[in-house]
């Protein structure tokens, strides 16, 4: 098997090249193990499907040494192709899909990774799009966009970007004009907050958004907030954090929850929407659920 580590070198706080280059010094002879640096958005797709398409046939494994954008990519790349497993070794801001499986640092040991398990898990198409871990849009995609602009920024960016997202997003992004349709049933029609459709559990570095998904039983889970109050929203971001939103009596009339295979999101005017903190932007989506589609390789748990 050829084992190809795709580092991003803009995620993060700093450039983890150099790292993974020691790293892979100190493995064990007979390990094939090559190295790409991307160069621009959208590199590591193009890498990862060309390198599928020439491949023969031939075991590939490619880690994703980044983001959640970074992984999205690298995944978007192997999709179709029988052969192509993805890992991830976390270096970027959020790291969110992994924490699904405990947390970054079950991923931070290569030896591990070459050694672990493949699991079969669903990814989300959208056009020719997908997302692995979390589409939404709304106030979300306010929050999204402005991580972009300050995650390399001290004290508010980083861990906190989403925080101050969120900030952010209370003032600019609170009303979005949406009709939602769910496995041709109408969940809603008119003004959202936000709506989030996930296979992992987690968006933004800590906040649970599905708390409740299994990322390889073929569903999505959806989750439609109403437009609220600066201080009711207060009132309810910590039970959004730890997941326990979903349980909430004095949430329940002001949200939906549900579960289904394919979405579709029709808008009067154009919105972004984020596939894993990735922007695209649009009038009209349709998300469809593609189940257990992916390899992707959970570490070892032997040392």
């Amino acid at each position: 098997m050829k084992h190809i580590f795709i580092v991003n070198p803009s995620a993060g706080k700093c450039d983890a090249t150099d790292e993974i280059r020691s790293r892979l010094a100190n493995l064990d002879d007979g390990i094939d193990t090559e190295i790409y640096v991307t160069k621009a958005s959208g590199d590591a797709t193009r890498f990862v499907r060309s390198r599928c398409e020439n491949s023969d046939g031939v075991p590939l494994r490619f880690y994703s040494c980044g983001g959640d954008g970074t992984l999205n990519e690298v995944v978007s790349g192997t999709v179709g192709f029988t052969n192509a497993e993805v890992t991830c070794y976390p270096s970027g801001s959020g790291n969110d899909y992994v924490k699904y499986y405990g947390g970054s640092s079950r991923f931070m040991d290569i030896k591990r990774l070459i050694d672990g398990e493949v699991h079969k898990v669903d990814i989300m198409q959208v056009g020719n799009r997908y997302a692995l871990n979390v589409c939404n849009f709304g106030f979300d995609a306010v929050v999204c966009r402005t991580m972009e602009q300050v995650r390399r920024k001290p004290i508010i960016g980083g861990r906190n970007a989403y925080t101050t997202g969120i900030l952010k997003a209370l003032f600019t992004g609170r009303h979005t004009e949406c009709r939602i349709t769910v496995d041709g049933t109408v969940v809603n029609d008119g003004p959202i907050l936000f709506c989030t459709m996930g296979n992992g559990r987690y968006v933004g570095g800590s906040y649970q958004c599905s708390p409740l998904s299994q990322n390889d039983d073929g569903l999505i889970e959806v989750c439609v907030f109403k437009p609220m109050s600066i201080i009711t929203f207060a009132r309810l971001i910590g039970s959004y954090r730890d997941g326990s939103f979903i349980h909430r009596d004095d949430v329940r009339d002001k949200m939906t929850y549900l579960r289904g295979e394919s979405i579709d999101i029709e808008t009067p005017a154009p919105i972004d929407l984020c596939l894993d903190g990735e922007l695209v932007s649009g009038t009209h989506f349709t998300i469809r659920q593609l189940p257990r589609a992916v390899r992707f390789v959970v570490p070892s748990e032997n040392n």
